[in-house]
């Protein structure tokens, strides 16, 4: 990035580790100043500053509950006091509570609505008053909304819910020059999505696509990068990254 131009913020949500992990660190390696977003482990998130500043980027950690409006209202102050605005922003903050529909805890859906629903509403919220011209907005959704798998049901409805909150965003932002979009990965090799998986599950999930294999933080972070950057004339739209599965 030439040095007389300002450098471009991003914030990533569930940063420090799995997919907004690898997010946060190729925004890095384009040249982003990167906050990264974290819930609870300090560790993580210090692990993935450290890496990213090893490379040459430039990155902080910011604990944040994302479904809380203070703190989304002070995630974006601090990105702003500290490098002076904000360009990006990816919600890649989460969680995945799977189990058959007449078996869901009320309490396990209050929490994965608090999470991937609300938190990606007032991420969404702060980004759209505050994300500078040529900015972009992306949010992290699933292809399991295509394939309609057992024990997906309150998961695939809260990213069916952050998909209608991205197409109509785009749209309320017509005139700003700010893309909003989604990213929806298929089975990817994240904690969350191997957790409580036996060898026989994972491997018939990985054969659901084409290219027979599971994808990688990476594959999906390439995607993020390229519409956070040079693919502005994608918007409003849900781009599925897995390998052909749906």
């Amino acid at each position: 990035m030439p040095t007389n131009e300002r450098p471009r913020v991003a914030i990533v949500t569930g940063g420090s580790r799995g997919i907004g992990r690898a997010v946060a660190e190729r925004l890095a390696e384009d040249g982003h100043h990167v906050v990264i977003a974290y819930a609870q482990n300090d560790q993580e998130a210090q692990d993935t500053v450290h890496g990213i500043e090893r490379r040459g980027g430039v990155a902080l950690a910011v604990r944040a509950d994302v479904a809380d409006p203070d703190a989304a209202q002070a995630l974006f102050g601090t990105a702003e006091d500290t490098w002076g605005g904000v360009d990006v922003v990816v919600n890649a903050a989460g969680i995945m509570i799977l189990k058959p529909l007449a078996e869901y805890d009320l309490d396990d859906f209050d929490r994965l609505i608090r999470v991937n629903v609300r938190g990606t509403f007032l991420i969404d919220q702060q980004a759209a008053r505050h994300v500078r011209p040529g900015g972009a907005i992306i949010n992290l959704s699933t292809s399991v909304l295509g394939l309609a798998l057992p024990t997906y049901g309150p998961y695939g409805a809260s990213k069916g819910a952050v998909e209608a909150m991205t197409r109509v965003l785009a749209r309320e932002l017509r005139g700003r020059d700010v893309t909003v979009n989604a990213v929806a990965p298929g089975p990817t090799t994240t904690d969350l999505f191997l957790y409580g998986k036996d060898d026989a599950t994972i491997d018939r999930l990985a054969k659901m696509n084409p290219m027979e294999r599971l994808g990688t933080p990476d594959d999906v972070a390439r995607v993020v990068s390229f519409l956070a950057g040079p693919g502005r004339w994608i918007n409003g739209q849900v781009v599925r990254v897995n390998g052909g599965m749906v």
